[in-house]
Formats: C-alpha cells, structure tokens, sequence
C-alpha cells in the first residue's frame, strides 16, 4: 500500500509532495493532464517571502533558484482618476525579498524540477473519479481504470477538486459581482515599462475603471475592474483589450498580448479539511477560493501543503509509536484541519475587506475615496489608505494573509 497519495500537481500538490519527500515519505502525486501539459497565463504571480521559506524548509536553495529567476519591485504608485496619491519606493533588502514575481507555470517547473530531484513519483493522466475512506485507508479510484489505496490523501486537486466532491464536503461562501479582465502583456526589448506596481482608481482612458499593473519576468499584468453591466465582448476578449490596452500602458503593445482571462471574486471555504475518518487532508483551491487581490490563493495554498505534509508525517509517526495510534493519528489531522480552515475564514474576511473597497456598495465609500484622494497632498495618511485598502487586511492569523502590493 501506498503511504501517501498526492492529487494534483498545481504549486500546492507539487508543495506538498515536496514536502513529503523532506519528512522522508514516499509519495506518489497524481495529475489528471499530460505530462507535457501547457499552463497558459500568469495566473498567481507573487510568491511571499514566507512562502520561499517554507519551500526553502522543503528543498535548500529552492527559495534562491526563484527568487533568482523572479522580480521585485521597490516602487509602488497609486493614482485616482489620473492624479498620483501615493508613491513609496522601498530600499532593496539585505537579505531574502519580501516577494518576488514570476508566472505561476515558471514557479511550477522549479517545483516539478525540485520534486523530481527529490524522487517522488508522478502518474500522469490519472484523473481521480472516486475516493472512499475508512478508518485505515483511503480507496481512489481513476478514469484509466487504475484502483490505488493508500494510507493519506492530500488534496490538492483544485477548485473542482474530484476528491473534495467525492468525499461530499461542500463550498461555502460568495461571490463578487461584476468581473475583472486579466491580461499578461510581453516586454518590448528596449522600451520595458519601469519597475513597479501601479493601482489606478477610476482611470479616465477606460471609463472610470480601476486598473491595477504588475511586473513579472518577461513582462507585466493588467488587471481591469469591470462595472457591473459590463458585457465580457466588449472588455474581455483579446479583441478588446487591444482597444482599451493603448490607454492603459501606451501604444506598441496590441501584439505584445499573451493571454487574456476574466475572473469573479471568490470567497468559498470548505465546510471541513478533511473526511470523517481523518484520512484526506484537502489544500489549496480543493479547500478554499479566494480573489486575487493581495496574492492569498497559492501563498495560502502552499501553507496548506506544508501543514498537511507535517501533519501526514506526525500521525504515521504515531501509528508506529502509539499504543493508541488511531486516536492519535486522527488528532494531529483533525488539528491541521482546524488551523487551516481558520486561516482560510480569515483570508476570506480579509477578501471580503478588500472587495467592499474595490466595488463599495455603499455611496459613503465612494466619498470616503474621493475625500482622501483630495486630501493626499497634504495628508500622507489618506493616500496611503488608498494605496493599502485595496488588498485587505493583514495579520492576525497563520494564515499568509498577503502582503499589500
């Protein structure tokens, strides 16, 4: 019997993989695409320093081979309407950067590279159609005709994770009206845009929409808030964003364009981490769904793997060393669950923070924007509430709440 099955190979099931591999466990990771998959967009492109030090925990030197190949920026700039009300550039830090920036498919081939160094096994092509758990073992059953038991499951299987559906926990939560255009854009050689993060409220060569701009290796990301009558053809296809595009960033990028996507906010937590019997550990997006904003789905996600992991190696520990080694196991799991799923409900309030700002119901809030916008030249304060608000609160909680970009 296997001793731990991972699914999924997205960062977090890649993570938590690795993570086993660093407790000394076998570990096979299953993956329901190809081997040679393609992984379009940045999608999560910030990886906290937090994050970098558990990977560094998992695989030494791991943390130097991304930063090395990311970017950090040290200027961040807010505007409102096309006026600037806050701009702060940070000195370069001494030691580790407190993020660093890079598409999520390269984050994935250093911890493909990584888990492969490490021996853990990979099946490709095994999409997993069934679990069923008992108080020894986890039973998975796979469209390829493969049956797989196993002592622990770490679900990392994504926002329609099989293994969460199978086990019948449910979503709970919202989401966000309206949507936002996401857009991954290439350097021009010799004419890069400078180095920095720039949030736009209200920005008058699109409507009034907000905009949000961040760098990546290779290139940046623009971030488009949509109104709530938006129609998807007009701001949402790759057709429109060359329209709308040149205003945002200037002329010469309508076929720099590499990816365009459209996404809601989000804020879903599964009723439970884990299946009665404390044989399934889920993490990541099998677990919880947040926006965007403020980097908290695969920085979370990884803590999840991370978590899991110690939790999985703690409770085959106490089914070697316990006399009563069923109720210890089941314990250490059900602690996990509890840890991560509260961190989870912070982020989500941390999202739903963030969200009432971005799309404010309330016409107190607008005014509120618009005062501390007025106000920002003589109180510093107000434009950095503007600059801060966007992406929630942080702290509080092990949760890797995100940091405000």
């Amino acid at each position: 019997m296997t001793p731990v099955v991972v699914v999924g190979a997205g960062p977090v099931g890649l993570s938590a993989a690795l993570a086993l591999r660093a407790h000394g466990l076998p570990v096979l990771l299953l993956e329901a695409d190809p081997e040679d998959r393609e992984r379009p967009g940045s999608r999560a492109l910030f990886v906290h320093r937090e994050t970098l030090a558990l990977l560094d925990g998992m695989r030494p030197g791991l943390a130097e081979q991304i930063t090395s190949y990311g970017r950090t920026w040290h200027t961040r700039r807010t505007l409102y309407r096309g006026r600037e009300v806050y701009s702060r550039t940070f000195p370069p830090p001494s030691g580790r950067p407190p993020f660093t920036s890079l598409r999520q498919v390269d984050t994935e081939r250093f911890l493909r590279e990584a888990c492969a160094a490490a021996g853990v096994e990979f099946a490709w092509n095994a999409r997993v159609i069934g679990v069923r758990t008992t108080a020894t073992d986890v039973s998975l059953s796979c469209a390829d005709g493969r049956e797989l038991t196993c002592g622990y499951v770490i679900a990392a299987d994504g926002a329609r994770s099989a293994v969460r559906a199978g086990l019948g926990i449910p979503m709970e939560g919202t989401h966000g009206e309206g949507f936002h255009v996401v857009v991954d854009v290439a350097d021009r050689p010799g004419a890069e845009l400078p180095l920095e993060r720039v949030f736009h409220y209200e920005h008058p060569a699109v409507g009034g929409r907000t905009v949000l701009r961040v760098p990546f290796t290779g290139g940046f990301q623009v971030d488009l808030q949509c109104h709530a009558d938006d129609r998807t053809e007009e701001y949402g296809t790759e057709d429109a964003v060359r329209r709308w595009l040149p205003g945002v960033v200037g002329e010469g990028y309508a076929d720099r364009i590499l990816w365009v996507s459209t996404y809601r906010f989000l804020r879903k937590v599964a009723a439970s981490f884990t299946d009665p019997h404390r044989r399934v550990l889920l993490a990541g997006e099998a677990a919880h769904l947040f926006p965007p904003f403020g980097a908290r789905g695969m920085n979370s996600g990884i803590a999840d793997a991370a978590a899991a992991a110690d939790a999985v190696a703690a409770a085959a520990a106490d089914a070697v060393a316990a006399a009563a080694a069923d109720a210890v196991a089941q314990g250490t799991v059900a602690d996990f669950a509890a840890v991560r799923r509260a961190a989870a409900l912070f982020n989500s309030e941390a999202a739903g923070a963030a969200l009432d700002h971005l799309r404010p119901r309330r016409r107190i809030v607008r005014l509120r924007q618009r005062a501390a916008a007025a106000l920002a030249p003589v109180l510093p304060s107000c434009g950095s509430w503007l600059e801060h608000a966007p992406y929630g609160p942080r702290g509080g909680a092990p949760a890797l709440a995100g940091r405000k970009y």
